[in-house]
């Protein structure tokens, strides 16, 4: 079983079984005469059919002619994305006529996913007062399951109520609860309780702790915390640290976000009665990705972490978002158009998907997601839990809250709105084209069993963030529960050490790292993102091949400057730039020291920056290589040029420098790019390069000193060693990592100068 229970999904149906075909076989006499009368046309017929059966051999062949390659490749292009049509004013109705079930109504449903026989969580979720469960079966639930007082569709159900969906659901998954949303709108649905067989409700009562009458006068009369919004680059939150965990973040937190540990300084607040979308916090074994369950869980000891059951709820604003499950999370009528569950992606990434996407719609009907405390209690009984599930996760979601936060529609109407962001999705590559056409039929779906569109709120997400003054900030300090995370108790000491990740967070939260990896990316990659993601503001990966899935960005090492510009001009509000090879240690706990303002680079140290002559026997390479540099010097800006000249130590040498680490400020940027742009087409080497742009932009002399304390021993007998490693020093060389073992090694070295990485990994 899954955390989420959720298989890999197969999305193809089974092919039915092919009949025979059957020729009847005719007699025929074919005389001498007859022959030599149609020899011709007999001549003619087997030379057409053996020209078709060349081609089709060399069209099918991998070694096939060039004159057949434009045949084949015009074959293959692709079909361009298609926006679905549809009339949404003539949408026939669908009535249940099917289930046995068609005079039955109810404005309360609680639905889930079974794949098993009824575990005791879901016994008590029958016996939840005012509420009708339904249970949505799949190919992997037993023939014979049943439950009294459940309402359960076995795929044969499912299959008869004449929903378009049908036709995009995969057979083994959690998504075809999306049968269920609709049924249960079909048969008057005013509230839905996403959930899963595996949490029982906290006092069995979901009233108690979710807000279920929004019209209610008191309901609309309340004011909710609201987090503060004033800052317009922070797209989402980790609503753990608001109910006293600050170090676990919730599955489809965006890795790079994880090390934003600190409470919130103030609140504002808004009036409830928005609170469309609900979603609750679960005691126990709460909503974690992988990369959390996996390196801060010891051997089999269950999780059973706590969060604070009086802590206020918090609502998100407009412009901030925050990760949403499908296993606790209140739907309102107003919102049912959210429910609908991606099903091109992987099934751990579905709801979190849809929870992105919903959030964005919910704005332009003016609604809110409020985030409640504990509603439930989830056990952990993993057997399996793969990473591989959330690839969609862990390298999508950041770049996706950036796209819905800044898209904007035209549109008049909500569901015409809501195609044309699934659309757009599946242009961008959120999802596939597959995800345009369900939306389609979930569209029509909705229409057809009687839901009604809710209205659009006219505002404008344009406008500067409202700034809150001293006199209406709301404060709430949230506690700090204890945790055991690898059988450590969080105490004052990880308290210290939390304090120190927020002052290398707010030192380089600004700071892009531009980090090329050498080494195999399928085990290393995110787990490079996750560890210099908590301090840096991003963490962009070049590779000698790109890993879309990965996030990984394809460069040259050998001209890896060249590739630069790029991210420079992505990221036009970075206060600087760090780049670093994978065979190199940052600590970046010893950089707090140095001036952002200037270069940082390996000048004064021996072996890393060297001066080389270009004269003398088997100093071809180098020759050329200064003959390169010698013309884009005599083409650069005068400030360029004399600061270059001046900083040569003589006329027939070159600098050198592995170039591992180095550190480019946002005031430097400009003269970095008009370099690139000088070098052009020439294919000088990153390690002359590099130093030839140092000493162009600004005299050694006034460069930041923070680097000298680096290790650097290429020659080291035995790299990855401890007799090598040092937190004293701002950098260490060599240090490689091609494995997950190598990679723990790497962190639990770094856990003497970084305590805290020994919790988080």
């Amino acid at each position: 079983m899954l955390v989420q229970d959720r298989p890999a999904s197969k999305t193809s149906k089974p092919s039915k079984t092919q009949q025979p075909l059957h020729f009847s076989h005719h007699k025929t006499l074919i005389s001498p005469n007859w022959v030599s009368f149609n020899f011709f046309k007999i001549a003619t017929l087997s030379l057409l059919t053996f020209t078709i059966a060349t081609l089709f051999l060399l069209y099918n062949s991998n070694d096939s002619p060039s004159t057949f390659l434009c045949f084949k490749s015009h074959l293959h292009v692709p079909k361009p994305l298609q926006y679905p049509t549809i009339i949404f004013d003539s949408i026939r109705p669908i009535s249940d006529k099917s289930s046995g079930y068609a005079s039955f109504s109810s404005d309360r449903w609680i639905v889930v996913s079974v794949s098993d026989y009824p575990s005791e969580s879901l016994r008590k979720l029958v016996r939840v007062k005012g509420w009708q469960v339904l249970a949505i079966g799949n190919s992997r639930t037993p023939v014979d399951w049943s439950l009294k007082g459940v309402i359960y569709l076995s795929m044969d159900d499912q299959a008869k109520l004449e929903f378009r969906v049908l036709d995009y659901l995969p057979y083994e998954s959690y998504v075809r609860k999306s049968v269920g949303y609709l049924f249960a709108i079909q048969h008057g649905a005013k509230l839905i309780y996403d959930a899963d067989d595996r949490g029982d409700v906290a006092d069995g009562d979901l009233g108690k702790h979710f807000d279920l009458k929004l019209s209610n006068v008191d309901v609309m009369q309340e004011r909710i915390l609201q987090y503060p919004n004033e800052n317009p680059n922070r797209t989402v939150v980790n609503p753990y640290i608001h109910f006293g965990q600050r170090s676990i973040w919730p599955r489809g937190l965006p890795l790079e976000n994880v090390g934003e540990v600190a409470h919130e300084g103030y609140y504002s607040e808004v009036f409830g009665g928005m609170q469309y979308i609900q979603q609750g916090i679960s005691n126990g074994l709460p909503d974690v990705d992988s990369v959390f369950y996996f390196t801060r869980r010891s051997g089999s000891e269950e999780f059973d972490i706590r969060f604070d059951e009086h802590a206020p709820k918090v609502s998100l604003p407009q412009g901030m978002m925050v990760p949403l499950n499908s296993f606790n999370t209140l739907f309102h009528s107003n919102a049912f158009w959210a429910l609908m569950l991606p099903v091109s992606v992987s099934t751990m990434a579905s709801d979190v998907l849809r929870g992105y996407w919903a959030q964005r719609i919910l704005w332009e009907i003016g609604g809110h997601v409020v985030v409640y405390p504990p509603t439930i209690y989830r056990y952990d009984k993993i057997e399996a839990y793969p990473f591989t599930a959330e690839k969609d996760l862990h390298v999508n979601v950041g770049r996706l809250i950036k796209f819905l936060v800044t898209w904007r529609s035209s549109k008049i109407r909500l569901f015409d709105k809501i195609l044309e962001l699934s659309y757009l999705m599946a242009k961008e590559g959120f999802w596939t084209e597959k995800e345009v056409k369900f939306t389609a039929a979930w569209l029509q779906d909705l229409l057809a069993v009687g839901y009604i569109q809710p209205r659009q709120k006219v505002m404008n997400l344009d406008k500067p963030r409202t700034i809150i003054g001293h006199a209406n900030w709301k404060e709430f300090i949230p506690q700090k529960l204890p945790s055991v995370h690898l059988g450590v108790k969080e105490s004052e000491m990880v308290n210290y050490e939390i304090g120190n990740l927020i002052r290398w967070r707010k030192f380089f939260g600004n700071v892009v790292m531009i980090l090329f990896v050498s080494g195999p990316m399928e085990r290393t990659a995110l787990k490079w993102r996750l560890l210099y993601g908590r301090v840096f503001k991003t963490v962009v990966i070049l590779s000698g091949g790109s890993k879309d899935k990965f996030g990984v960005e394809q460069a040259t090492l050998d001209q890896v400057y060249k590739y630069l510009p790029k991210i420079f001009n992505r990221f036009t509000s970075a206060e600087g730039f760090l780049f670093l090879q994978d065979n190199t240690v940052l600590n970046y706990w010893n950089l707090l020291q140095a001036d952002k303002a200037k270069l940082w680079i390996t000048n004064k140290v021996p072996q890393s920056w060297i001066t080389s002559s270009v004269n003398g026997k088997d100093m071809e390479w180098l020759s050329k290589q200064a003959n390169m540099v010698k013309k884009v010097v005599s083409t650069m800006p005068v400030h360029l040029q004399v600061n270059y000249k001046e900083s040569m130590p003589r006329e027939q040498s070159l600098v050198l420098c592995s170039s591992e680490v180095f550190y480019i400020p946002r005031q430097f940027v400009g003269d970095f790019i008009d370099l690139v742009g000088l070098v052009g087409k020439f294919e000088i080497h990153n390690k002359v390069a590099v130093p030839m742009f140092f000493m162009a932009m600004d005299s050694p002399n006034n460069y930041d000193s923070v680097l000298n304390t680096m290790i650097y021993k290429p020659d080291a007998s035995s790299s990855n060693s401890s007799s090598i490693y040092s937190a004293q020093v701002a950098a260490v060389h060599p240090w490689t990592v091609s494995s997950e073992s190598g990679y723990m090694k790497l962190i639990r070295s770094m856990a003497t100068g970084d305590p805290l990485l020994m919790e988080l990994f």
